[in-house]
């Protein structure tokens, strides 16, 4: 039998049951025209003020088309049916409508209209989100392969002419070659080792060379003979470049030092000391920083010349840099190092981008007038870029001449002839290849196969 609080707590739940009753009730009085069995049609999203705030962000700029859109749009047609009357008439077309199958999209009217406020649907937001197309460049094919050399081709130099160019090798010979016909003019001895570096001077008939023998030398070519020797490395000398105006020659090698040399009196002007492990790579150029150089340690170093110090040095890459280029007319340069290509600006060496895409040892870069941007790899890998845009237009793999091993595929130097039409390759093989660009190809036959990204700015 039950006990009397049971009894008293259910009269009290009882009782609180009706009062909330009594309560619902009240509160769904004021609308009794809403029947209970249908339900109630949600408010459209456009009339949430949270909703509404961010429509009128995102696509205020763009809601009406353009007048010139507009006007060349097609007119009703006269046998449609005529609108209801007493309805509204339709508002201005809506830049929103042009979904697939409307036959207007979006980025046709901010494309046609040059004005900023209906270009915003393609600006609005991050400056970095924008990408610029990159230029189309007709791809490149092999056009002759010149064999002599005994050893790697480590070191190739065009001359100021563009009627013969200059290599260097592993068999320790400099070779002289027709850059017309690809035959064989001269071959100069007297290195014993490797040479790594070749520059030709554009105002006196000289002939820069070092290699790994620690000897940098000074030929004179209307003798075919040595000048001059600069004595200083304490090591194999593995770079060298020419200052474009001045009569100075730079040279860096396993040492961890750039040494500046008067051409003339074999001087040594500098030491320019701050590496720690081989200087792998370096350029000159007129403006600063004059001396650029790349090393092992991971760095690329920009020098003052006048004062022998070092501007700055840029630690973004993660492995040895083995590799830079100059492009011949804008200030700008890129280094390359396992992996990784990245674009800097002068003169203080901002980063402006990388180029992804070629995993492999980067032993040697080039950049033409055309801002064809070539890069060579260990591995015989190959890649073209667009310059101003870090796009790879092109890959492809060398091939490795009949009688070389496999693993002999390689590219260990490149450079472009003076006119950046022929390109010439040293190979792991032991032969030079030139390349040029395909004069047959068009935008149609070989389109730009390109995509905007988001791309992310990685340092």
């Amino acid at each position: 039998m039950e006990t009397p609080e049971v009894l008293q707590d259910a009269l009290q739940l009882s009782t609180l049951a009706a009062q909330n009753a009594t309560v619902s009730k009240t509160i769904y009085a004021h609308a009794p025209e809403q029947s209970t069995t249908k339900r109630q049609k949600p408010d459209d999203a456009s009339e949430d003020p949270i909703m509404k705030r961010r429509f009128r962000n995102e696509y205020a700029d763009v809601e009406t088309l353009p007048p010139s859109i507009t006007a060349k749009l097609p007119t009703k047609q006269a046998g449609k049916k005529a609108s209801k009357a007493g309805a509204p008439s339709r508002p201005a077309m809506k830049l929103l409508e042009g979904v697939p199958g409307s036959g207007k999209a979006p980025s046709s009217a901010a494309r046609n209209d040059g004005t900023s406020q209906n270009m915003s649907l393609t600006t609005r937001g991050a400056q970095g989100l924008q990408q610029q197309k990159p230029e189309w460049h007709a791809p490149w094919k092999l056009m002759r392969v010149i064999s002599g050399h005994l050893g790697w081709v480590r070191s190739l130099a065009v001359e100021p002419g563009n009627k013969w160019f200059a290599s260097g090798a592993g068999d320790r010979t400099i070779k002289i070659w027709d850059l017309a016909t690809g035959s064989l003019r001269l071959t100069l001895t007297g290195h014993i080792s490797t040479v790594r570096g070749l520059a030709v001077s554009p105002r006196h008939p000289y002939l820069f060379s070092c290699g790994e023998d620690k000897m940098v030398k000074c030929w004179d070519l209307e003798t075919n003979k040595v000048i001059r020797h600069y004595h200083g490395h304490l090591s194999g000398v593995y770079t060298l470049a020419l200052h474009p105006t001045l009569d100075v020659l730079v040279t860096g090698g396993r040492d961890g030092v750039a040494r500046v040399w008067d051409m003339r009196t074999r001087s040594n002007i500098h030491v320019l000391s701050g590496h720690t492990q081989t200087v792998s790579d370096l350029v000159c150029q007129e403006a600063d920083p004059q001396v650029i150089t790349g090393s092992l340690d991971s760095t690329v170093r920009l020098w003052d010349l006048a004062a022998g110090k070092t501007m700055g040095v840029l630690t973004h890459h993660k492995k040895g840099v083995r590799a830079l280029a100059t492009h011949p007319s804008e200030f700008t340069f890129a280094s390359g190092s396992t992996g990784s290509v990245k674009q800097w600006k002068c003169p203080e060496g901002a980063f402006m981008q990388n180029f992804e895409g070629h995993n492999a040892i980067i032993n040697t870069m080039s950049v033409n007038e055309q801002n064809v941007f070539f890069t060579g790899g260990d591995n015989g890998s190959m890649s073209f870029w667009d310059w101003k845009t870090g796009h790879r237009f092109q890959s492809l793999d060398t091939t490795a001449q009949p009688g070389s091993l496999d693993a002999e595929a390689g590219i260990m130097s490149s450079t472009f002839d003076r006119s950046g039409l022929r390109l010439i390759c040293g190979e792991a093989d032991k032969t030079i290849k030139i390349w040029k660009q395909d004069e047959t190809a068009t935008e149609e036959s070989h389109p730009l196969e390109w995509k905007p990204t988001l791309g992310r700015r990685k340092f």
